[in-house]
């Protein structure tokens, strides 16, 4: 699928995924793509960014470690970031079933 169909609805991938466990930025790539079973194959270019912006927001927060001796940041979401993302999912509701109203077919 292409990247600019998730124009829009980037932030709230990312925080769904940040919902249960803490994340580096490439394992938000994998897990968005292993969730949407294969279809979503963001570029870093897309993601990373995106977790920054997410971190300026207050909607995540970003902390170093070191694993393997590579040094990673890691990504939890917020009590601000749970609220966007519960936002989103109704936004995202509201949206998918206009959209399946009409694409849907005829009735």
């Amino acid at each position: 699928m292409a990247v600019d169909r998730v124009k829009g609805h980037l932030d709230g991938l990312i925080l769904a995924v940040l919902e249960t466990d803490p994340l580096h930025g490439y394992a938000v790539i994998e897990a968005i793509q292993r969730r949407s079973g294969g279809s979503l194959d963001l570029p870093t270019g897309t993601v990373y960014p995106a977790l920054r912006r997410l971190e300026d927001a207050g909607r995540v927060r970003g902390s170093w470690s070191t694993v393997n001796g590579r040094k990673r940041r890691t990504y939890t979401l917020t009590a601000a970031g749970r609220r966007a993302l519960a936002k989103e999912r109704s936004e995202w509701r509201q949206f998918s079933g206009s959209i399946a109203g009409v694409l849907g077919g005829a009735s």
